[in-house]
């Protein structure tokens, strides 16, 4: 597959991102964003009203490349294919746009805009992504290098926008204890959609008087495509120019916390649960296309490796292997479902002393990854210390995801303004494998 395509994904890791707003969403300045991580945190809302101008949440990881390699930029490829270990890395962009919240009586009520890009390479053996994108093996013995995965080894890259309703109420409170539960109410229009998922891939790829050929391989392949990624997905304009499709999904969030009251109707302490993008969406196009094939090559048949080095876009991948026979259609439908990245969280924020909290959170993802028709999450943990005073809080998010491994990072709120990074202190202090930003504005009234 052509440089260009992981070139693509390599830029974007320091410019798109998936613990988003990681710190913000935990404030104990509640706003309409805290509800993307759990719908019931809008009946603690700070404001009568709220308004939500724009935010963006960017972040990547990777188990391969660290920091100071994408600052260098120099064979980034190279670096991502070495060793032995599978590869695997995402890069992920929220985009919040307009929303408005508000509260009356004991309930709270809010209309909220958002729009995602993501792009996934999931369990890649080093020696396959190697010959496919170099031309080179990584690790060989006597010239060959002998595949055997179990897994599904995926390329994914999914947009989508959606249009959220919440509502939250009060359930129970007295002087020691409150209560809410919340849900929101999902729109989803689908963008544009590609995968490339090759399982249980056994196989032997060897280097023919300088031809890389694969011989002896078995697998079960899907290709699927919709909209703009399914013909080039080199050209990273594409990844943003078509988040908003057609209404064709629904989806639910739902929530709730419970707070320890001390004085002043503020907590001692928080805890939240929520159950995030339970739900799906249906890509439906003239060009649409989901696939699966059985790959067979066996005795003396060989497939030339090399041929893929200009490949664009999955629709010249699958040409290419149409045209070498080594393909049985099992299935193929126009319209194909994709499911959201559902998750379930759970965060407790506790008062230490005055004006200074410590938050605990998790992100556990509900599905696997390794499905053709899931778009990825991966698992998160992570300690917040805060200081909280008023119209300014700091606080220092340390995580620890299943792809990058630790990170810390460094964010601020004044007033409705906040910047941050889960990963800038790592970046500095040592070679971390995530690079992430986010910022955003909103405001109350009354």
């Amino acid at each position: 597959m052509k440089k260009t395509f992981l070139l693509t994904l390599l830029v974007s890791i320091v410019s798109y991102s998936q613990d988003h707003f990681s710190g913000i969403t935990t404030s104990k300045r509640v706003g309409v964003l805290n509800i993307g991580l759990n719908p019931s945190e809008l009946a603690n809302n700070n404001n009568r009203f709220e308004i939500q101008l724009f935010s963006t949440s960017i972040n990547a990881s990777n188990n391969k490349i660290g920091f100071n390699d994408i600052i260098n930029g120099n064979n980034l490829e190279n670096i991502l294919f070495k060793g032995s270990d599978p590869v695997s890395f995402n890069v992920d962009s929220e985009i919040v746009g307009p929303g408005f919240a508000f509260k009356i009586l004991n309930w709270g009520f809010a209309i909220t805009s958002k729009g995602y890009v993501k792009g996934n390479i999931t369990d890649v053996d080093p020696n396959l992504g190697s010959a496919l994108t170099n031309g080179i093996l990584s690790s060989v013995n006597n010239g060959t290098a002998l595949i055997s995965s179990n897994s599904n080894q995926r390329m994914n890259a999914t947009t989508w926008g959606e249009i959220g309703f919440s509502a939250a109420h009060k359930i129970f409170e007295n002087k020691i204890n409150k209560l809410n539960a919340g849900i929101t109410f999902k729109l989803l229009f689908p963008g544009s959609y590609a995968n490339l998922g090759l399982d249980n891939f056994q196989g032997r790829i060897t280097n023919n008087l300088g031809n890389l050929v694969l011989t002896n391989a078995t697998a079960n392949l899907n290709i699927a495509y919709s909209g703009n990624l399914g013909n080039d997905f080199t050209n990273s304009s594409d990844y943003t120019s078509s988040i908003f499709g057609n209404l064709q999904g629904v989806a639910t969030d739902i929530g709730i916390d419970y707070q320890l009251l001390g004085t002043n109707n503020n907590y001692k302490l928080k805890i939240g649960a929520s159950i995030k993008n339970i739900g799906s969406m249906t890509f439906k196009s003239a060009s649409n296309y989901t696939t699966n094939y059985t790959l067979s090559i066996q005795g003396n048949q060989s497939l030339n490796l090399d041929q893929f080095q200009n490949s664009n876009g999955i629709t010249e991948i699958e040409t290419i292997l149409l045209n070498s026979g080594y393909l049985t259609k099992n299935s193929q439908s126009r319209d194909f479902n994709v499911k959201l990245p559902t998750t379930f969280n759970l965060y407790t924020d506790i008062k230490i002393a005055s004006k200074f909290n410590i938050t605990l959170f998790t992100q556990q993802k509900i599905n696997s990854n390794g499905n053709n028709d899931q778009i990825m999450s991966q698992n998160i943990i992570s300690i917040t210390p805060r200081v909280s005073l008023g119209i300014f809080e700091a606080y220092l998010p340390l995580a620890k995801n299943e792809i990058s491994g630790t990170t810390g990072g460094i964010g601020f709120r004044l007033g409705g303004f906040f910047l941050g990074s889960n990963s800038i202190l790592t970046a500095i202090t040592s070679d971390t494998k995530q690079a992430d930003f986010y910022t955003g504005f909103r405001f109350g009234i009354l």
